[in-house]
């Protein structure tokens, strides 16, 4: 089975493995020596040699094989004896050469039929009844024609006779123990099979796959009236909820207003405000089964008026006696808008106190007096304390005290950075529903509403206008960009070098890189930023002089690099500061690695002759100096003992404080005085003993000639390597100098905020409501600029924002600029009640790359109460990502988008348009597999032809590229076979990195920067398709589009909740999807008239036929061109539009309206009980692909209760599609009664309902 019986002759046998790619993961495979057989590794399939790669049966004497068993329909062939007389063997075929693109040969996959490309003669796995296809090797069309293959199987090589048995043992492979021997069962003869199998039918794949992909995009959004209160007025603009969310319905209203009477006369908040006030009071009430209040979710939109909504809360809350009241925050300066939030309610006798402006004491202390009223505090003041260490959030414990039962606001908790659960705290159920999709996430919000715990509306999106507009990059920029990129890749390298060769400290090597990159993250932002500062310019200047103002937006204001060139350069200057040349100058001045000083080396060192001095101090001491320093010691002896020792009866004692010594040289004994000693080793000498000898010298500082000589040599040495440290020093400082001249050489844009502001005119005549606390200006005579603060003496800092928005609206000024940090919650609408009503052009400068951010910072100019919308120009470049970016907000926005709402295509924040997701990640693997050239590319990359020679120049470039930025590592040049070649590799961490891949890439040349992000686009976009044909596009909520919706029978409540009573309802409808001839024929004729069709619109039919007949269909242009809209009998309008190629190559015009008209009939009236697979279908009546009349079940109402019984239902299904956890919309057609929930397949039905253990009909 794996080898032959005899030893293979040499052509039979080749010298070395055989490289095969796996039939079904397709990975590069060694097939051993011998072996025709293998089991692949990876994917776990058996399969075998192509024929050309199969040895040729050697020639042997050996008994006749029985012939093969008769399968019908085609005889066998006889019995063929292998024999000298035998047809001779197929030449040996060699192996093919390696080649750069890797083996071509592929494995053979068993349970297909293996047929030749008509073109290359490639061997091809086809599966049994397919019979159109495309060679993956020359990448011709091929078609099978069926008539030819019952002769080409029964004539198949001599390769593909089953060897006799009994099998021989398969061959050794000791250079591969990771792949298993194959088991020793006799291989199937490529015959063909007993019984032809069924063909498939192409058309059913159509539309399959269109069904996985999910239902029709409907209508996003409803206008919104509270449904359940007529109470108040109508709000003074356009309200719309998500079409999701309108089919939740909310809890009856039990609770009434205190403050309805006062609001009736004052008519201050509209019926939506009131409608939220009074489900949040009712929510209010209840408790949760830990003990707390249940809370309240406002997820109103920007500019619906959730300020006011808060405020009538607080004054709701204060009639019923809870007179304190916390109110969160993002800025301090948002109190204002609080107090004129209470004013409007009639609230003007509750205070608001800033806590920021109050000291750390407790707050209802004699010295602060504060009893009731709201507490104004910031996110950021919640973990600020005194220098004593006690806490502003301790400071607000205190004051609320352990009876408190008021109201906690957290406004604007989307940009809440210091609520931090308690230690053990458990997560929400949320995240256990994120392998449901987003469109699982969205049910929650559906859940919280039909709880009564949860509103969401906004504002129309009707009346702005949007634009797109392109600021290419200047000449000037486009070198400026260049030559930045170049730097930063040259400043890498340097800094590599560098750290290896000066660097000591490894921690600080990685905190130098961290601050690398975000530096490298900002300077291109930032010069992003600069490219676009014309084209604002100009569109500022065109808006004033159309009479309309202007709101500029971006995220950065470059403050700490002004604050940082001031310090440097004093507060005037010759012009404003560049921003990216400061970061840069920062990074080298602060980050540059340098050897240590060599001052350190002779600073506190002892001398050698002090340490020597020391060490020896005492030694060769005569017996006359030891006995005269014992009796010193027994005379100071306290014991009163007589120190009497054996030496005083033999050595007299004398009165002189003299001491004797030996000499080194001589070995006499000599007193202290007349003895030479060393000053390095002590050594004592006579002064005659040396030689030569040593008279007439001093006594003081002399060395012996050995220590001279150690010490000359020692001080030799070490002057040599302090003379080495400082040039290496020197030499680093001097390098480090050399960069910081190179950098204040280049050409580098200045701060764009000071640039615009400076074009417009300045400070006079723009209002700039950002963070920053200072700005530069131009100096009064023209030359030069000066630092000043933003406000002045009249004007606190604290309360500058508010006076430069106060300006804008009163018409002082009509340009402001905004930054993220200082206009969260800032309104700059064209109010009805202030001065200026100019219509708002809003300007983003700088797009964030989280849509978003984006759309709170749109939100500052499209609110309640305005007189006109603004206009929006979303600003980009030409540089990779941000055109696509900044047209996906626009796009999204159209539609409307300021928040996730219950439905994700209300706002920008669709995962299939997240380059951040799970899709990117999955392109951004196989971008860099191709590029480092362990995978093919799934696509061609943009400006390569599919000859080798101009994709391995672009892999090339590529390689270097994402080397320069950082992304792969460890790069080496090969020298050898592949001489030339850069290697490398990237760490599994950053294969999947889509933010820092988008990050970096932006450090690169503008043409190698573009094909990049243009490639990781274009696998993301097969990837999302992919995606969508197999059904595991997580596509949200998918609309149930159908000529006739109704409900079948009476729905079944599956579970009722608790605390709010809102219940799990299962409702089954029938749904009838397809199109009657006479309305198919009515379109056509309608579309002619109005001379709206194009040569290749009209009816069709399919090429081919099954079951006898064939499948016909309505095709129009869509919304692009070359692509068509799709009309069926049996499901009607096809979600996705079809390419006129593929239209083409699949049916044909149909030329006869009588032939249509019939057959149309035909398959309309067989589809409304039987599937497009036909009577064989292994489904049975479960299958639903084609089939026109349907039975649907959908679980509506409360979800979260049941999910975990719904999954366990779907895990059960056979079908893939059915296993997906899918939310469903639908509107019935006879009552237009709306309901989402998930949908449950027929065959789960009883499983779901057998989990939930109990039914009851809904009482009518």
């Amino acid at each position: 089975m794996a080898g032959s019986d005899a030893s293979p002759s040499p052509a039979a046998a080749p010298a070395a493995a055989v490289q095969v790619r796996c039939a079904g993961c397709r990975g590069v495979l060694a097939v051993a020596p011998g072996m025709t057989e293998f089991i692949c590794p990876k994917c776990r399939m058996a399969q075998r040699l192509p024929p050309e790669l199969m040895p040729p049966s050697p020639p042997k004497a050996s008994p006749t094989p029985p012939p093969p068993p008769p399968l019908p329909p085609a005889p066998p062939p006889p019995p063929q004896p292998q024999s000298q007389a035998a047809p001779p063997p197929p030449p040996p075929v060699p192996v093919p050469a390696p080649r750069r693109s890797g083996p071509r040969a592929q494995g053979v996959d068993p349970t297909k039929i293996q047929l030749p490309c008509a073109r290359c003669k490639a061997i091809l796995n086809v599966p049994h009844g397919l019979s159109r296809f495309r060679c993956p090797q020359c990448d011709v069309d091929l078609a099978v024609d069926i008539s030819k293959l019952q002769h080409f199987l029964a004539s198949a090589s001599p390769g593909f006779v089953p060897p006799p048995p009994p099998p021989a043992p398969p061959v050794p492979m000791p250079h591969m123990p990771f792949l298993p021997m194959m088991p020793r069962m006799p291989m199937a003869p490529m015959a063909p099979p007993s019984e032809l199998p069924e063909e498939i039918n192409e058309v059913a794949v159509d539309v399959e796959r269109e069904e996985d992909e999910g239902g029709a995009v409907g209508d996003t959004f409803m206008d919104y009236r509270p449904p359940k209160l007529s109470l108040g007025l109508p709000h003074p603009d356009p309200v719309v909820e998500t079409s999701s969310l309108s089919a939740v319905q909310p809890p009856e209203p039990t609770y009434d207003l205190t403050i309805m009477d006062e609001l009736d006369d004052t008519k201050a908040l509209s019926c939506l405000q009131i409608e939220t006030i009074v489900y949040a009071c009712q929510r209010h009430l209840h408790h949760l089964p830990t003990g707390p209040r249940a809370g309240f979710f406002i997820g109103d939109g920007a500019g619906v008026g959730k300020g006011r909504t808060i405020a009538g809360l607080i004054w709701e809350n204060w009639q019923q006696g809870r007179h304190k009241a916390l109110w969160i925050s993002i800025g301090s300066d948002l109190k204002y808008d609080a107090r004129r939030d209470l004013d409007d309610v009639g609230a003007k006798c509750v205070e608001v106190h800033a806590l920021n402006k109050l000291p750390y004491s407790k707050l209802d202390s004699k010295a602060i007096g504060i009893t009731n009223g709201v507490v104004f505090v910031t996110y950021s003041s919640l973990i600020a304390s005194s220098e004593k260490g006690y806490s502003r959030l301790q400071q607000l414990v205190q004051w609320c005290g352990s009876e408190f039962d008021g109201l906690v606001v957290f406004d604007e908790c989307h940009k809440a950075k210091n609520l931090i659960p308690e230690a053990g705290g458990q997560s929400t159920r949320t995240g256990a529903l994120e392998k449901g999709g987003v469109g699982a996430l969205e049910l929650v919000a559906m859940d919280m509403k039909a709880r009564g715990m949860y509103v969401c509306r906004t504002l129309n999106y009707k009346g702005v206008d949007f634009d797109v507009v392109e600021a290419l990059l200047e000449e000037r920029m486009m070198n400026m960009y260049r030559k930045a990129a170049q730097f930063w890749a040259e400043l890498r390298v340097e800094l590599l070098s560098a750290s290896e060769y000066y660097g000591e400290d490894k921690g600080n090597s990685a905190q130098i890189w961290r601050l690398y990159w975000a530096s490298h993250q900002r300077f291109f932002r930032h010069l992003c930023m600069s490219a676009k500062v014309p084209a604002v310019v100009r569109l500022v200047k065109e808006a004033l002089a159309e009479e309309k103002c202007v709101v500029i937006g971006l995220q950065s204001t470059g403050e700490a690099r002004t604050e940082e060139a001031v310090i440097k350069y004093g507060v005037e200057m010759e012009d404003f500061i560049s921003g990216p040349r400061e970061l840069l100058l920062k990074l080298v001045e602060d980050n540059y690695p340098l050897p240590p000083k060599p001052d350190c080396f002779q600073q506190g060192e002892e001398k050698v002759t002090e340490v020597q001095r020391k060490r020896h101090y005492g030694l060769y001491v005569s017996l006359k100096g030891r006995v005269r320093k014992l009796t010193k010691m027994g005379d100071g002896s306290d014991d009163g003992m007589d120190a009497h020792s054996p030496l005083d009866s033999d050595h007299e004692l004398t009165d002189s404080d003299e001491e004797f010594y030996m000499c080194r040289i001589c070995n006499t004994e000599e007193e202290k005085s007349l003895l030479l000693q060393c000053s390095s080793c002590a050594t004592r000498v006579h002064p005659g003993c040396p030689i030569p000898p040593c008279t007439g010298l001093s006594t003081e500082d002399w060395s012996c000639y050995a220590c001279k000589e150690k010490l000359e040599g020692y001080f030799k040495e070490r002057d040599a390597y302090i003379t080495g440290l400082s040039k290496r020093y020197d030499t680093a400082v001097e390098r480090k100098s050399m960069i910081l001249d190179i950098i204040r050489a280049l050409d580098l844009p200045n701060n764009p905020l000071d640039d615009i502001i400076d074009q417009l005119g300045g400070p006079d005549n723009v209002a700039e409501i950002t963070g920053r606390r200072g700005m530069l200006i131009r100096a009064s005579d023209g030359k030069g600029v000066v630092y000043q603060a933003r406000n002045t003496k009249e004007i606190a800092l604290d309360m500058i924002n508010m006076h430069e928005k106060q300006l804008f609206m009163d018409g002082e000024k009509f340009v402001a600029i905004i930054s993220e940090a200082g206009s969260a919650g800032v309104s700059l609408h064209a109010d009805r009640r202030v001065k200026n009503q100019r219509r708002r052009v809003h300007i983003t400068l700088e797009l964030p790359w989280s849509a978003d951010r984006a759309t709170q910072q749109f939100g500052r100019t499209h609110r309640s109460n305005q007189t006109s919308a603004p206009v929006y120009r979303i600003l980009f470049t030409n540089l990779g990502g941000e055109k696509r970016f900044a047209s996906i907000v626009a796009k999204r926005l159209e539609s409307l988008g300021a928040l996730t709402q219950g439905d994700r295509r209300a706002g920008p924040s669709l995962s299939a348009f997240n380059y951040d997701s799970i899709y990117g990640k999955k392109a951004l693997t196989m971008m860099y597999k191709g590029i480092m050239e362990q995978d093919a590319f799934p696509i061609v990359p943009l400006g390569c032809s599919d000859n080798q020679g101009s994709l391995q120049e672009f892999i090339t470039k590529a390689k270097a590229a994402l080397v320069a930025v950082g992304i792969i590592r460890d790069a080496a040049i090969c020298i050898g076979k592949n001489g030339g070649r850069l290697t490398g590799r990237i760490v599994d961490s950053d294969m999947h990195d889509v933010a820092r891949f988008l990050n970096r890439i932006l450090g690169l040349a503008l043409d190698i920067q573009n094909r990049l992000f243009d490639l990781f686009t274009s696998i993301l976009d097969m990837v999302i398709q992919n995606a969508r044909s197999e059904g595991q596009l997580d596509s949200g909520i998918v609309d149930i589009k159908a000529k006739r919706v109704e409900m079948k029978e009476s729905p079944k409540i599956v579970h009722v909740d608790s605390l709010a009573g809102a219940s799990t309802v299962l409702f089954t409808f029938t749904i009838d999807r397809g199109v009657i001839w006479e309305s198919a024929n009515a379109i056509v004729e309608e579309r002619q008239k109005d001379g709206a069709c194009s040569s290749n619109d009209g009816f069709y039919e399919s090429r081919r036929e099954w079951m006898g007949r064939r499948h016909f269909m309505l095709a129009f242009e869509g919304s692009t061109e070359g692509m068509y809209r799709i009309t069926r009998p049996a499901v009607g309008e096809a979600l996705r539009e079809m390419p006129l190629v593929e239209l083409k190559g699949k049916y044909k015009k149909a030329s006869s309206l009588e032939k249509i008209g019939k057959g149309w009939q035909e398959e309309y009236d067989a589809s409304s009980k039987q599937c497009m697979h036909g009577p064989k279908c292994r489904l049975g009546s479960y299958c639903t692909v084609g089939r026109r009349l349907q039975e649907i079940n959908i679980l509506g109402g409360l979800i979260l209760p049941v999910w975990g019984t719904v999954e366990k239902a779907l895990n059960k299904q056979a079908r893939k599609i059915h296993k997906r956890i899918r939310v469903v919309r639908l509107e019935t057609t006879d009552d237009n009664q709306r309901i989402v929930g998930l949908m449950i397949p027929n065959a789960a039905v009883g499983s779901v309902l057998d989990g939930l253990q109990w039914v009851q009909d809904i009482d009518e």
